[in-house]
């Protein structure tokens, strides 16, 4: 299938951009599910029941305005114990946006979303924006994470099943995985997510969100 992206990180874009975060170290059998773009009202609270069902904790990327416009779905994302990350207030695309403007983004999305860690939108950060980022988020220890596998729940072209293979054909102990807790996503991953979990859960993995 032809896509303009990977849905398994290669070895050499982790090499080549080593100061991103791509995957954590193998702790037993842990994986680190992720879902970008939210919250939502419906969406995400779907995804908080899923997650109840095996105890799982997981690591949401909020974007802020979102979180404005529903702050009871953020808090619900806190209250029940996950890790939050800055996605940036209005999603912009990284390569296509210039230094300053993209800064101040991610810097009104800290407002919002208290966080080391930050998840560039479609994973795209040019260097000179990078380097600002502890700045944006106030913090020294910044991190920017971005994911060993994707699942492609956003992208029509793949289907539900497309989506579960994604992930459990790529996925090993310590992979960072990425869903999508948006209405766009919604129909892909309300099919894969419970089956991924499930399959997961059966061969021993924990689900461990991103300290």
């Amino acid at each position: 299938m032809l896509h303009r992206y990977f849905i398994k990180t290669p070895w050499w874009t982790k090499k080549v951009f080593s100061s991103y975060i791509w995957d954590l170290p193998p702790d037993g059998r842990s994986v680190y599910l992720t879902f970008d773009d939210g919250p939502d009202p419906e969406v995400t609270e779907w995804v908080l029941d899923e997650l109840k069902k095996y105890h799982a904790y997981a690591t949401f990327f909020c974007v802020g305005e979102n979180v404005e416009k529903f702050p009871d779905v953020y808090q619900k994302i806190l209250d029940s114990g996950h890790a939050t990350g800055n996605h940036s207030y209005s999603h912009f695309n990284g390569w296509q946006t210039d230094v300053e403007t993209y800064i101040n983004d991610v810097a009104a999305a800290t407002k919002l979303v208290r966080s080391n860690l930050f998840r560039p939108p479609y994973g795209r950060i040019k260097s000179s924006q990078a380097k600002k980022i502890p700045d944006a988020l106030e913090r020294t220890d910044a991190k920017i994470i971005m994911w060993d596998v994707l699942s492609a729940d956003f992208d029509p072209a793949f289907t539900p099943q497309n989506c579960v293979d994604n992930v459990l054909k790529n996925v090993r102990p310590g992979s960072i995985v990425v869903f999508h807790d948006s209405e766009r996503a919604s129909k892909n991953l309300k099919f894969a997510l419970p089956r991924v979990m499930s399959y997961l859960a059966e061969n021993k993995y924990q689900f461990k969100k991103i300290e």
